[in-house]
């Protein structure tokens, strides 16, 4: 499993690759700049049954949604996909040529959506998991999901009475 690492105010700490069999407490973070930083994570509670993750390792928040991660080329395709449909609207289409650069257009938007990954995140921190396996409850993004994670974020957690 990839984690991108974010602290508790959602600033990002760094990227770790770590095996969720072996469970490790303290991994190291490398940032974009290079420096690295030991994170502590809590796997207390955070896998469940199934070995999908049901909380944050990082920040121990308890929502967490899945999305989908595009690769880089994407936006790439869209403009070259935009520059087809320009084409097509103007009856450029009927040529040969045209018609192979539409063809290759539609196996490009194809290949986009082929490549793309989902990624589990955490609502409170902004931590992602890649190449992890997502549990079937593990839903989209949600407002009230996110607004629900922020409101316990800010809580302060109080003792247990004796």
């Amino acid at each position: 499993m990839e984690l991108e690492i974010r602290d508790r105010e959602g600033r990002p700490v760094g990227r770790a690759a770590v095996d969720p069999a072996l469970r490790p407490p303290i991994v190291r973070a490398t940032a974009d700049d290079g420096s690295s930083r030991e994170v502590l994570l809590d796997w207390e509670r955070a896998v469940d049954d199934g070995g999908c993750l049901r909380s944050c390792v990082a920040c121990g928040g308890r929502h967490l949604y899945r999305r989908r991660s595009l690769p880089r080329f994407a936006p790439f395709a869209l403009v070259l996909a935009a520059a087809g449909v320009v084409a097509g609207v103007l009856g450029y289409s009927s040529e040969p040529a045209v018609l192979a650069a539409l063809v290759a257009l539609v196996a490009l938007d194809a290949a986009v959506l082929v490549l793309a990954r989902t990624q589990l995140c955490c609502y409170a921190c902004g931590t992602t998991y890649s190449r992890v396996r997502i549990a079937r409850y593990v839903r989209p993004w949600d407002a009230r999901a996110a607004a629900e994670a922020r409101d316990e974020a800010r809580e302060p957690s109080l003792p247990s009475p004796p």
